[in-house]
């Protein structure tokens, strides 16, 4: 059976874990949190999460393992079949990641941790980077009425698990509303919240909230 390996906390975990569980592919979840301990490393290169072990092996690097699920696995498939449509959903993948995802989560410690507030010329190279990154997410995506058209594709495990964190950063660091005129794009995420298997990591990540945030709070003391 297939392991995953991370913590409840990570949006990245929880992309892989949406992925099986739409799927339907029967897998273990192992508490994992990243570091640079030998013992992480043997398991991850670069101490992150998350995690896939699978019988050849360890595989890490969200799109990576992604892409292993649906090359091997039954189930719903999360990529179209015809070539130009499958590199449409990768580009929207990659450009949620880089410029939505990434910039955000410069401000991560800030605004969710309660840590220490974010530089001020990071902070503003993060607003810059987040208005463009919306822009390009407004011409890029369908929203017909998924990410990338008329089903739930890769692109939908990456918007609900980044661009929900995005908005929040925008809102309480910089009082801006970054879907203010993506209406689809909130009624995508208000449809994503009433999926079961979503409603199930969600519950996952709120009972573990609280033995995260002391592990954040432990780590930011050492």
């Amino acid at each position: 059976m297939l392991k995953l390996y991370g913590f409840a906390a990570s949006n990245y975990f929880n992309m892989v874990k949406l992925a099986l569980l739409e799927k339907g592919v029967p897998f273990e979840t192992v508490p994992f949190h990243g570091c640079q301990n030998p013992q992480i490393l043997a398991v991850s290169p670069r101490g992150k999460v998350p995690v896939l072990e699978t019988e050849q092996g360890f595989l890490s690097e969200t799109d990576a393992i992604l892409d292993y699920l649906e090359e091997t696995q039954p189930g719903i498939a999360l990529l179209p079949g015809e070539p130009f449509a499958r590199a449409g959903v990768r580009a929207l993948v990659k450009e949620i990641e880089l410029y939505i995802e990434l910039p955000a989560r410069v401000c991560y410690v800030e605004v969710f941790f309660g840590g220490r507030p974010t530089p001020e010329a990071l902070k503003a190279k993060a607003e810059r980077d987040l208005v463009k990154g919306f822009t390009a997410l407004k011409h890029r995506a369908r929203f017909e009425p998924y990410a990338a058209g008329e089903r739930f594709t890769l692109a939908d495990l990456y918007f609900l698990y980044s661009v929900d964190l995005a908005v929040e950063v925008g809102r309480r660091l910089f009082d801006i509303d970054f879907l203010s005129d993506m209406p689809e794009a909130r009624a995508l995420l208000e449809r994503l919240a009433e999926n079961p298997n979503v409603q199930k990591i969600a519950a996952d990540r709120l009972a573990e909230a609280p033995a995260f945030l002391e592990r954040v709070r432990a780590v930011g003391r050492t």
